[in-house]
């Protein structure tokens, strides 16, 4: 099988084409670079450095049986103040990469979506059921994304499949809580900054059981469209994952918060997936939280000490 990858030299992209190559598909990954790394683009991969805001991609997707879309602007923060580059990157270059599609015939199509599409819901852990009314721009992009990825699905029948992240976290991720807690303990040891109360509650899920619900559900699902939460059955604070971070670290910082319930315009207080729907295809998360963020430090050790 052909596949593409937009975002392929990203975090979840990335990994994702790894996977892909050692299954034995032959795959193109579509990078601007803005924001991923040549490094992760793996050999015998093909790269198109292309930006899908604004160049015409179709004839590097001619020929694909798949297309994994993870080429966005992820950052929840920086929406409240630029929400064009949220519209922009998110919901301008998805219809851009939905319509390449179209035009040259792709069948399959493989949506990153994000858990801010709830917003803060009423039901936690939160099924796919659940009213979705976002509180982000980010969340807000992410949701009209999936609208016309619904809709290519079903007025062109590109079978497509949408997968709502929670917190992803792990080797190659250079953004989030845990990255910028460990960026501020390596630059001032004794003082650390937490955003909002630190009582903020989520989930986070380790790259390669992403990684292993993105296979599961491309390879099982059987409608035209459907959506799954990606996820963990865990939940921890901002406080815990300071405490967990500055102890790995061997650190005792003295603490200091920004002091509202949100870290910042448009931060979720709590998420928690409800993911049975993705178990019920077979899959189950293998990486247990302590385990996980071990393995991402010891990670960012090493990527410190090249630098």
């Amino acid at each position: 099988m052909k596949a593409v990858v937009t975002g392929g030299a990203g975090f979840i992209g990335s990994h994702i084409t790894d996977e892909l190559m050692k299954e034995g598909h032959e795959v193109c990954v579509i990078d601007n670079l803005l924001s991923g790394s040549q490094e992760n683009v793996p050999k015998g991969a093909t790269h198109v450095k292309k930006d899908i805001t604004c160049d015409d991609i179709a004839p590097d997707i001619k020929g694909a049986e798949a297309v994994f879309h993870f080429a966005a602007d992820p950052d929840v923060r920086t929406s409240a103040n630029n929400p064009a580059s949220s519209f922009n990157n998110n919901v301008v270059g998805t219809f851009n990469v939905l319509e390449a599609c179209r035009a040259v015939g792709v069948k399959r199509f493989v949506f990153a979506s994000t858990s801010t599409v709830y917003g803060e819901p009423n039901v936690i852990p939160t099924p796919e059921t659940e009213h979705c009314e976002p509180i982000s721009n980010y969340g807000a992009s992410k949701l009209a994304c999936e609208a016309y990825v619904s809709s290519y699905a079903h007025s062109y029948g590109l079978q497509s499949t949408v997968l709502r992240l929670a917190n992803i976290y792990g080797p190659r991720s250079k953004h989030g809580v845990m990255f910028d807690f460990y960026k501020k303990l390596k630059g001032n040891p004794d003082e650390l900054e937490i955003l909002g109360d630190g009582k903020q509650e989520k989930s986070y899920l380790y790259i390669s059981d992403c990684v292993s619900a993105f296979m599961t559900a491309f390879k099982k699902q059987k409608k035209n469209f459907d959506v799954y939460n990606v996820g963990s059955g865990e939940k921890r604070t901002v406080n815990e994952i300071a405490a967990l971070i500055s102890k790995t670290l061997d650190t005792k910082p003295k603490t200091t918060f920004t002091g509202t319930e949100r870290g910042w315009t448009g931060d979720v207080k709590v998420m928690h997936l409800d993911v049975s729907k993705l178990e019920a295809l077979g899959w189950k998360q293998k990486v247990r939280f302590e385990e996980g963020m071990k393995r991402y430090v010891e990670w960012l050790k090493g990527m410190s000490e090249e630098h």
